[in-house]
């Protein structure tokens, strides 16, 4: 572990309330936490794996210089000027934020269930974080898939994606536009049809992108976000998110029927 970890940290603890929110929900003595953010000491191997599963980073990215690190994670520089003007991505998406609806309601973490694009004939459970910061609607889907050739079951028998994006609520459609941050080469987008109950569980939707294979074949899916609230144990969260078989029995029966209930009509994919 190089001397970045500490400033790593504390970039990652900057999307908490605080320290001590970290520290609780990591179960991570304070004074202890304290000392590896001032580089003091290093995790034990079992306090490395809780902090890597808690933020979904992977331990050699923990160790990484802090500019790559801040690039790899998305993280925004604090000079937002761009040199020569403003920013014309910025303008372009500007009246969408101004046409755009409120959708403080919606925001939380969701378990997000589809038909896996490189893995076809499989269920894929995602976790996604749905936030609001200064009046904009940002979110991040962390995805996670064991190696076909997997042999030893350690954490180098895992492919990690890490998508970051962001969401608008225009005309009673809940569009998000996301790209992969890790590599930077794959862009997806998802409508999603809100819920207008007094109580949000499940949102029904599509997914369009593409298969992470050599073809990188473009593919639509329906997608099911389950909502599980504010405040969630992370850790735990991130350990279920894997390739289901489609009969697996921790994919109920409603998950089940709602991915599979796609049809053409006319060339077009549609949903109800």
């Amino acid at each position: 572990m190089s001397d970045s970890l500490g400033s790593n940290l504390k970039l990652l603890c900057s999307h908490y309330r605080s320290i001590a929110e970290v520290c609780r929900k990591l179960s991570i003595n304070r004074a202890q936490f304290n000392r590896y953010l001032a580089g003091q000491s290093r995790p034990t191997a079992h306090n490395l794996k809780r902090i890597c599963d808690f933020f979904g980073v992977e331990p050699f990215e923990l160790s990484m210089p802090a500019e790559q690190f801040a690039r790899l994670i998305g993280a925004r520089s604090g000079d937002t000027q761009v040199q020569g003007g403003s920013d014309p991505l910025l303008e372009l998406f500007d009246p969408l934020r101004q046409q755009a609806s409120p959708m403080g309601r919606y925001c939380g973490y969701y378990f997000e269930y589809s038909n896996c694009m490189s893995v076809p004939g499989h269920v894929l459970l995602s976790l996604v974080h749905l936030r609001e910061e200064r009046g904009n609607y940002l979110f991040e889907r962390q995805e996670r898939q064991e190696r076909q050739e997997h042999t030893r079951g350690g954490a180098e028998d895992w492919v990690r994606c890490r998508y970051l994006g962001a969401a608008f609520f225009l005309q009673d459609r809940l569009f998000l536009v996301d790209y992969e941050s890790l590599t930077g080469n794959e862009i997806s987008q998802t409508i999603l049809i809100p819920s207008f109950k007094s109580r949000i569980t499940r949102l029904n939707g599509i997914k369009t992108g593409v298969s992470s294979g050599d073809r990188r074949t473009p593919a639509c899916t329906r997608v099911v976000w389950q909502y599980l609230g504010n405040e969630i144990n992370r850790v735990n969260a991130y350990r279920q998110l894997m390739l289901y078989a489609p009969d697996d029995a921790r994919i109920d029966d409603d998950i089940r029927q709602r991915l599979g209930g796609a049809q053409l009509r006319d060339g077009l994919f549609e949903m109800e």
